[in-house]
């Protein structure tokens, strides 16, 4: 039990609603004297809901907005998983006030993203010959490399924007991120209607407008890193400083980029698997209708998930490992209760949410079929990538890189095949490998993160931070 000098801390609130207005450091401070009477539980719940859901809501809706943007498949899932090496240093070093340190970090992630950009380009560039190569049409083809050709702008909007997003958020600047991205979404509908519909510029106009549409988004972020009040102290200029020192945080870079990267491909690797069965139109228009469903569901837990990555990468950084551990339990019991009720509402309307999308009485009768597994998957969905985010909070990316691979990979996807192809199962077989290596990942992460010794981790996150200082900045403060 917490010695009694420390009960004052939670024991003259008079609600929930005072609670977030102790420290972090208060919370630790308490935390450490033992383990915490079950009267104390509600207020602890409601102080770190409460921090929890002002980063989700905000990173939700900016989420959401920017995905309608649009950003292609190859390059989303390499830049995001990049960004999310800033997501952890920015993080921890936003934590342990190590403010200097997070503009060289987010000028480095750029200059490495810009370099990963200039080697997707010449795939863009080049992308005729490659949709060729994996059966489409020379029309379709042509078509696919005008389009693709249209988002080289993009590609490099993106890269730039990404690491500044992840800046932002680990100073826990998330409602500026969420009006941005908002009013380019809206700009962007006016001036995607006026290029297509009434200019009639087709393909080329379209993809030339998501590249404006990034642009702006870019340079409305950087006046913002630029002139904001809340980034006077993490945002000092350019410096050569981050053209040194490169390997370590390239490191953490590639094993980021690897774990996101397997973990999207896995589950598009599911629609593209399923157009190769036999005789796939209904099999694809079902499983596309479902994919739809648990796409949204998915962009619901990422802004959860990012929550629990800033959380995490914030408490240890500043060392608090009970708080990161509190963090970690109440967002996955929060996450985990609210995928129970979006697989309940999956179940029980059925045979409606098909109807949304299609009055073909046999793709309505597949998608029931199918509803289960989208039901099994998105439970999955409060577990797994809130696991992840973690992951990314903590620094574990390549740990989770290895575990994606060997579960998703090596076991997921050819039991999946197996079933698809060898089986009368068709589809529903295909979900059933890939649900299985889903659930084999989660296992592992949940066992890895039940038995972190989450001491350890904060010493880690001061020897990174330490790395980072005498590297980048040749600081001589101690963290």
């Amino acid at each position: 039990m917490a010695s009694e000098e420390y009960q004052p801390l939670l024991l003259g609130l008079d609600s929930h609603a005072q609670i977030p207005d102790l420290s972090a450091a208060e919370i630790e401070e308490f935390l450490e004297q033992g383990p915490v009477a079950v009267r104390w539980y509600p207020r602890l719940i409601a102080w770190e809901s409460k921090l929890l859901w002002h980063l989700s809501g905000a990173l939700e809706l900016a989420a959401a907005s920017v995905a309608s943007v649009g950003i292609q498949g190859l390059a989303y899932g390499v830049m995001l998983g990049m960004a999310s090496a800033v997501q952890t240093v920015c993080g921890q070093a936003y934590g342990a006030k190590q403010y200097g340190a997070m503009g060289i970090i987010c000028q480095r992630a750029i200059v490495m993203h810009i370099g990963a950009a200039v080697i997707i380009t010449f795939l863009y560039w080049f992308s005729g010959p490659a949709l060729k190569i994996i059966g489409q049409s020379h029309t379709i083809a042509a078509q696919g490399q005008v389009f693709a050709r249209g988002l080289i702008p993009q590609l490099y909007a993106f890269a730039i924007s990404c690491p500044m997003q992840r800046f932002l958020q680990a100073q826990n600047i998330v409602n500026p991120l969420a009006y941005m991205a908002v009013g380019v979404f809206f700009l962007h509908v006016l001036l995607n209607w006026l290029v297509v519909y009434v200019f009639d510029y087709g393909l080329l106009g379209a993809a030339l407008t998501l590249s404006f549409s990034w642009w702006l988004l870019v340079i409305v972020q950087g006046i913002y890193i630029r002139f904001s009040p809340s980034c006077k102290e993490t945002w000092t200029g350019f410096s050569s400083s981050a053209f040194k020192g490169i390997w370590p945080y390239f490191k953490l870079t590639v094993a980021s980029a690897v774990m996101l990267c397997l973990e999207i491909w896995y589950f598009q690797g599911l629609v593209f698997i399923s157009g190769l069965l036999p005789n796939p139109t209904i099999s694809l228009d079902s499983i596309s209708i479902c994919m739809n469903y648990l796409n949204w569901d998915m962009q619901f837990m990422l802004g959860i998930a990012a929550a629990a990555s800033i959380r995490v990468s914030n408490e240890l950084g500043a060392g608090h490992p009970r708080v990161a551990q509190l963090s970690v339990i109440i967002v996955n019991t929060t996450s985990t209760i609210i995928s129970i009720l979006f697989s309940t509402i999956v179940l029980i309307f059925r045979v409606g949410l098909s109807k949304l999308f299609t009055s073909d009485s046999q793709v309505i009768e597949a998608v029931s079929d199918l509803t289960p597994l989208l039901a099994i998957s998105v439970f999955l969905n409060g577990i797994q990538p809130i696991l992840s985010g973690v992951a990314i909070g903590s620094g574990w990316q390549a740990v989770v890189a290895y575990i994606n691979l060997a579960t998703y990979y090596i076991i997921g996807l050819p039991i999946g095949c197996i079933l698809g192809f060898k089986t009368s199962l068709g589809v529903a077989g295909i979900w059933w490998g890939m649900i299985i290596g889903v659930v084999l990942q989660t296992i592992l992460l949940l066992v890895a993160t039940a038995r972190t010794n989450w001491t350890s981790e904060v010493a880690k996150a001061a020897d990174r931070l330490k790395e980072s200082a005498q590297e980048e900045l040749h600081l001589e403060e101690n963290i």
